[in-house]
C-alpha cells in the first residue's frame, strides 16, 4: 500500500455550520465485520462499510487468507467465509498500511492457525510498538520474530492447537483485549481477558451475534471476558452505524462556531464510546440525541449539535478508554473554551499514529494556544469563545487524527492554519473536505 504524495492544506473561518450529515461507518466495527464474516461458514452481508484505506486493509488481508470478500453495486459487502481453523497461508507479507487496528487484531487470529504471516505496515505504523498484543500471543503458543523495539516488519508462526490462557490487560486496550479472544476462537478450551478498566466491546457484542459462546462477567480485578474454542461462527447480516470518533470532529466545530446548527445521523451510542458527548456536555455543549435505536446490536442515535459557549473542566480521566481517538479534537474545544481545561489519563495517545499529546501540543502552540503538557494529557487556556489566533503551520506527522482535528481548529481562527499534509484523512474519513465544504456552504 504506497503512501499518498502529501497534500498540504490552509483552512480558515468560513462562518456557521448547517445541515445534516451522514459520518462513515464505524472503523472498530468495520474492521471486525470483515474479520468476523470471513471466519463463518457461508456468506454475510454487511452494509454501511467505513470503506477507508485502514479497513481496505483488512479486507485485502482477509482475501490473502482465503475469503471470498466482493463489493456490490449498492455499496454492500459480501464476504464467503472460510470457517474458524480455516485461514489460508498467504502467498505475500500482508501491507497494514497505517492500520493498528488491523495488524493487532489479525496478529490474534493468525496466531492459532498453523500458518505463518509476514505484517508490514507503513513508516507512521512501523513506528508503532506491538509488544502489548506479543506478550499474550506467546503465551499461546504463537512464534513472533519482530523488529527492534517489538515493532513492524513483524513475522508470525501461529500453532495449532494454541494454548488457552487467563490474560489479565496492563494497560487499557481494546485491540489487544480482542487480539487474545480472536486467538482463543480457534484454541480448544477456554481463553479470558481480564479487563480492569473497560474499554470499547465491540468484539464481544459482535462475537455473541455470530454465535460464538462469550460470557462476561464482573470479577475482583475487573471484567472477566470468556470464550470458548473451536467456535463455529454463523454468516450475518450486519449494518454498520456512524462512527462516533468521525462523528465527534463535527459535534466540536459545530459547539465552537458561533450560529452552527447540525445534525449528524446513525451514530453509534455504544457506552464503550460515549466520551467525547459526555466530557463536551459537562462543557456546556448542546448535544440532543434523537431518535435513540438499535442497529445490529449496537444503540445508535442522531445528534442535534448547536454552537454553545463552552466552560474549562477537569475531564475525568476514567472516561479516557471511551474517547481516547477523540482526545485530538477535545484539546481543539478546550482551545475555545473559558477557563483552563485538564485532560489527563490518556499515557495511550503516546503511541497512537503519531505521539498525539506531543503532536497536538506543538500545533496548538504554534497557533497561539496556550497550554501545559503532561505524561498523559494537556492543560489547556481557552480563548472564551474569541477565536484562537491561528497563523501558523500543523504538522501531522502523518496522523489522520491530527489533520482532521487542526482543520476544525482552523474553522475557529482568526487567521488561517496552514495543515502539512490532509492526505493520510483518507485512512478513516475519504470525504471529510467535501463534507466541510456543504456544512459551511
Amino acid at each position: 500500500m504506497s503512501a499518498s504524495p502529501p497534500r498540504p492544506l490552509g483552512v480558515s473561518a468560513r462562518g456557521p455550520l448547517k445541515g445534516r450529515v451522514t459520518v462513515p461507518g464505524d472503523k472498530s466495527i468495520s474492521h471486525r465485520s470483515l474479520m468476523f464474516s470471513a471466519l463463518a461458514v457461508g456468506e454475510s452481508r454487511i452494509e454501511g462499510l467505513l470503506e477507508g484505506e485502514d479497513v481496505l486493509a483488512t479486507a485485502a488481508a482477509m482475501r490473502a487468507m482465503g475469503a471470498t470478500i466482493t463489493r456490490g453495486d449498492d455499496g454492500a459487502w459480501t464476504v464467503s467465509g472460510v470457517g474458524v481453523g480455516g485461514l489460508l497461508q498467504p502467498e505475500t507479507a500482508l501491507d497494514m498500511g497505517n492500520s493498528g487496528t488491523s495488524t493487532r487484531l489479525l496478529m490474534g487470529l493468525v496466531a492459532s492457525h498453523p500458518i505463518t504471516v509476514t505484517f508490514t505496515g507503513d513508516a507512521s505504523l512501523s513506528s508503532r510498538p506491538m509488544g502489548r498484543a506479543i506478550e499474550p500471543l506467546g503465551q499461546m503458543g504463537a512464534e513472533i520474530t519482530a523488529s527492534p523495539g517489538g515493532r513492524l516488519p513483524l513475522m508470525l508462526r501461529g500453532i495449532n492447537p494454541a494454548v488457552p490462557i487467563t490474560y489479565t490487560l496492563p494497560v487499557a486496550s481494546a485491540q489487544v483485549k480482542s487480539a487474545v479472544l480472536l486467538a482463543g476462537l480457534n484454541t480448544p478450551g477456554i481463553t479470558r481477558v481480564i479487563e480492569p478498566v473497560p474499554t470499547r466491546d465491540h468484539s464481544e457484542r459482535m462475537l455473541r451475534g455470530f454465535g460464538a459462546e462469550l460470557t462476561v462477567e464482573d470479577g475482583p480485578e475487573g471484567k472477566i471476558i470468556s470464550i470458548r474454542g473451536e467456535a463455529e461462527l454463523k454468516p450475518q447480516h450486519i449494518v454498520v452505524p456512524g462512527d462516533p470518533s468521525s462523528a465527534g470532529f463535527w459535534m466540536v466545530a459545530a459547539s465552537i462556531v458561533p450560529g452552527s446548527d447540525i445534525t449528524i445521523a446513525n451514530v453509534c451510542m455504544n457506552p464503550t464510546r460515549t466520551g467525547l458527548i459526555q466530557a463536551l456536555r459537562m462543557m456546556g455543549a448542546s448535544i440532543e440525541a434523537l431518535d435513540p435505536r438499535e442497529v445490529g446490536g449496537e444503540p445508535v442515535a442522531d445528534l442535534r449539535v448547536r454552537h454553545a459557549p463552552l466552560k474549562a473542566i477537569e475531564v475525568p480521566p476514567e472516561l479516557a478508554p471511551s474517547m481516547i481517538d477523540e482526545y485530538p479534537i477535545l484539546f481543539v474545544a478546550a482551545a475555545v473554551a473559558e477557563g483552563r481545561t485538564v485532560a489527563r489519563g490518556a499515557h495511550e495517545l503516546r503511541v497512537k499514529e503519531s505521539d498525539r499529546i506531543a503532536t497536538m501540543r506543538a500545533a496548538l502552540e504554534a497557533n497561539g494556544v496556550v497550554l501545559e503538557e503532561f505524561e498523559d494529557g494537556l492543560a489547556i487556556t481557552g480563548t472564551g469563545g474569541a477565536p484562537i489566533p491561528g497563523g501558523g503551520g500543523a504538522f501531522t506527522k502523518l496522523d489522520h487524527r491530527i489533520a482532521m482535528s487542526m482543520a476544525v481548529a482552523g474553522l475557529a481562527a482568526a487567521a488561517p492554519i496552514a495543515i502539512d499534509d490532509v492526505a493520510p484523512v483518507q485512512t478513516s474519513y475519504p470525504g471529510f473536505f467535501d463534507v466541510l465544504d456543504s456544512l459551511v456552504a
